[in-house]
């Protein structure tokens, strides 16, 4: 089987004037084929307290594409290997079957967060914007590695 690892960092995206912001954190990685969440913490006056929580994906060069709304609905075209669910004052992100392009940017948002604004379904929310490591193929190996750069020629 290859192996690769996916490792996904998050940068908390600063706002002026607000006094709140959602959580997301540090870092999630995972082998591709496994899944892996992503958790958004929020208060009961945002996650908690509404069901327009939404999940955003950023590929690099390009806008921000809404993958769920109303917490756990996906917009046709969306993968169905994205799930979401939310728990108390959590929302949480699921990609389930991890491929290698889902390497981007992850945001969350909810009404009642103080935040960029984002247009969508989820129009209102706090954001946390995420950026993810280069997605290496896998080495042919008896045992399973991550490559730092590429392989070498002699694999």
């Amino acid at each position: 089987m290859a192996w690769a690892l996916l490792l996904v960092t998050f940068v908390t995206q600063g706002s002026r004037c607000f006094s709140s912001f959602l959580t997301q954190p540090p870092s999630v990685s995972g082998n591709l084929g496994q899944t892996v969440t992503i958790s958004c913490a929020g208060t009961s006056s945002d996650v908690g307290h509404y069901n327009e929580v939404g999940w955003y994906q950023q590929l690099p060069g390009s806008a921000p594409q809404t993958l769920i709304y109303d917490v756990s609905k996906r917009p046709s075209g969306i993968a169905d290997h994205f799930s979401g669910s939310k728990s108390g004052n959590t929302a949480i992100l699921t990609i389930s079957g991890l491929q290698a392009e889902d390497e981007a940017g992850y945001y969350c948002s909810s009404p009642g967060s103080d935040s960029t604004v984002h247009s969508g379904p989820s129009s209102r929310g706090s954001e946390t914007k995420t950026f993810t490591a280069v997605v290496q193929p896998p080495c042919p190996s008896p045992s399973p590695r991550v490559c730092s750069n590429s392989c070498p020629s002699s694999w």
